[in-house]
């Protein structure tokens, strides 16, 4: 059995790598091609990369692609460049800002991994005859009777698993992630190891198609007219002043707000329907229970109405904690965390675990709180 898990050798197991250009993905190339095995590159275009070229901090820009190819060439692999342009307008951009208009705080790279990365690129992985589609994300994996099991990645500061929670049983069977167990740093001297060009690249921090972190004016230009101007209100309704667009505010923020009460005012919820952003005091962005859509559950065992107990995590940096899901049926599923969470929005992910191991989890479509703080519920169902 070879390293990666295949009764073949390494020469004659192929092997397709999602290279985005950065230095993660290059590393995981090269390891493989220097271990032995048959390795295509593959790199996405995402989006118009020609006025990003420049773009520092984004993935899938021009620049990127570039990189990637200068990193085929030096270690001797095809690659190819695909155009998912549309793809990735209709299953990621159009669902990032129609999920602000909505009064929601979406994370547009869970969705990219969803669909783009981890549904149409599989199958193209799997029309080039490859054994297994590899990438540079920090996730451990194992398999335990015929089926993968993930886990967090070994160096908690660089964990993806967060991102990845979507991944199914069947793509989980099929992805390998080799940096799993390594820390940048490792990584790093990996690409020093073999010349890679990439080796000193910073990482990515925006989202690719944000320039400058401005998503609301993104939003504007795909959607004219979305930031109309409106009411702010505190929990009773009261008219405390006006906002600039909902689409420029998001559950938790306190900056920004232009409303003067004496008070720190946070924006609690935000109402599509009526235009209006809810502010009010901090204890009334507590939530307790959430409703989860489009569920994803790799557990061992199926998800009922009697609940099972895991930690869950509502934002990539923070650290697992206790709660109770209960299944539904049509992918839906109810979170009972065991002590009650400021700043959840509607659009994020919550992502389960057992320990390390990553079981799953859904997109939060709505929120209550623990108790009724004034005249307005903080729901959002």
């Amino acid at each position: 059995m070879n390293s990666l898990g295949f009764d073949t050798a390494p020469e004659d197991t192929r092997i397709v790598v999602a290279m985005s250009g950065g230095v993660d993905s290059s590393v995981t190339a090269a390891l493989l091609k220097d271990q032995g095995y048959d390795v295509v590159g593959i790199t996405l275009q995402l989006y118009d990369h020609g006025a990003a070229v420049q773009k520092k901090g984004a993935c899938c820009a021009g620049q990127d692609i570039h990189d990637a190819r200068r990193v085929a060439e030096a270690i001797g692999i095809p690659h190819y460049v695909l155009d998912y342009e549309s793809r990735f307008q209709d299953s990621v951009m159009d669902e990032f800002a129609d999920s602000y208009l909505r009064g929601e705080t979406p994370v547009p790279c869970v969705r990219c991994n969803q669909t783009v990365k981890f549904r149409d690129l599989l199958e193209t992985a799997k029309d080039l005859g490859a054994a297994a589609l590899a990438t540079g994300h920090y996730l451990r994996r194992t398999e335990n009777a015929g089926n993968a099991q993930l886990f967090r990645g070994r160096n908690a500061i660089k964990d993806q698993s967060y991102f990845l929670f979507a991944t199914t049983q069947e793509q989980a069977n099929y992805l390998r992630f080799p940096l799993g167990d390594l820390t940048k740093e490792q990584t790093r001297a990996l690409a020093d190891k073999y010349n890679l060009a990439v080796a000193a690249k910073p990482e990515s921090q925006d989202i690719c198609f944000v320039p400058n972190g401005n998503y609301a004016k993104v939003i504007e230009r795909m959607r004219p007219g979305s930031a109309v101007s409106g009411d702010i209100v505190d929990l009773d309704g009261n008219l405390l002043g006006q906002h600039t667009g909902i689409i420029n505010y998001t559950i938790g923020q306190r900056r920004g707000l232009g409303v003067a009460t004496g008070t720190p005012l946070y924006v609690v919820r935000i109402d599509p329907d009526q235009n209006r952003v809810i502010v009010g005091p901090p204890e009334a962005l507590l939530v307790s229970r959430l409703t989860l859509r489009e569920m994803n559950w790799i557990g061992d065992n199926p998800l009922d109405e009697k609940g099972t107990p895991v930690m869950v995590k509502v934002r990539s940096t923070q650290e697992p904690m206790a709660a109770t899901v209960f299944g539904a049926p049509g992918g839906w599923a109810e979170v009972h965390l065991a002590e009650a969470e400021p700043g959840v929005s509607a659009g994020q992910a919550c992502v389960m675990y057992d320990e390390e191991r990553l079981l799953g989890g859904g997109w939060i479509a709505g929120t209550e709180a623990p108790v009724k703080i004034a005249g307005i519920q903080h729901q959002l169902a």
